[in-house]
């Protein structure tokens, strides 16, 4: 099990730089293969009922070529200076474009179907912040794990790795995506926060497993102290100077979370290092 294949989608935000930089620091890690696509909005609902309309859909349309156009130039231009094109017959470390995408956040987890994983950057609430629309259409669609990138461009990943621990079989399954990342890891922390949890096998149960999978894990258990769990787990994260975290996404209901807030939204809006998530 490996993570030989990488989907990224390509568009103009702010963390741009650091979602290729994340997944060059995996396809590293694996000799993958890494396919951009140029992520555009969707005009499904826009109907042309009249001759004005009619030329606002062809003004539409000739500005997503114009962004297909730049974002195919931006990832073509950062992965010509790190790897070989597929094209040239290259089955290792090597990269490619796919043209003539469909427009709209959908593609994004249908086609991310046939990958190991997507990598997207880390949602935001500025203009130029990449869109939570995009992520969650990865993270519930596609049946793959996401990767998410930081703010701030990662220089490692996967060395020191946080696994938060709940006991819920969204994480287990991240878990299961994970493997190839703690298969590689040179240390696994497996992190338990009192009252952050559903009924299910402890930490330490779980190293057993990792044991018994060849991967050395520590087991901690730590109280809140008045603090959330996704701030103790991004706080412990830091503590131990970790370069990944791997969470199972959503074990409380998406809309719960969106409400009154989650351990899931947390992550995804305060996350300063990658995070491995499925759900």
């Amino acid at each position: 099990m490996s993570m030989r294949s990488i989907l990224v989608p390509i568009e103009q935000h702010d963390l741009m730089t650091s979602t290729l930089q994340t997944a060059l620091l995996v396809a590293r890690r694996f000799g993958s293969y890494v396919e951009g696509f140029a992520m555009r909005p969707a005009i499904d609902n826009f109907v042309a009922m009249d001759p004005v309309s009619s030329m606002a859909m062809a003004t539409v349309r000739q500005n997503d070529a114009e962004i297909a156009k730049q974002a195919r130039s931006l990832f073509e231009t950062f992965m010509q200076q790190h790897a070989p094109s597929a094209a040239a017959g290259n089955t290792s470390m090597s990269y490619g474009w796919l043209d003539a995408a469909p427009d709209g956040d959908n593609f994004v987890g249908s086609y991310g179907r046939v990958f190991d994983i997507t990598v997207i950057g880390r949602p935001g609430d500025q203009p130029q912040s990449p869109r939570m629309i995009t992520l969650e259409a990865a993270l519930f669609e596609s049946g793959r794990p996401i990767l998410i990138a930081p703010p701030t461009t990662p220089t490692g990943l996967g060395e020191n790795v946080l696994v938060a621990w709940n006991c819920s079989t969204e994480q287990a399954k991240t878990i299961a995506f994970a493997m190839p990342f703690l298969h590689q890891a040179k240390k696994v922390t497996v992190l338990t926060v009192e009252g952050g949890t559903v009924p299910g096998p402890t930490g330490a149960q779980l190293v057993r497993y990792f044991e018994r999978n060849g991967i050395a894990a520590d087991a901690i258990t730590v109280g809140p102290e008045k603090r959330t769990t996704g701030e103790v787990i991004l706080a412990r994260a830091k503590a131990l100077g970790c370069d990944l975290v791997v969470k199972g996404a959503y074990t409380q209901s998406r809309l719960r979370q969106m409400i009154f807030g989650g351990t899931t939204r947390h992550i995804l809006t305060h996350a300063m290092l990658p995070v491995l998530m499925a759900n």
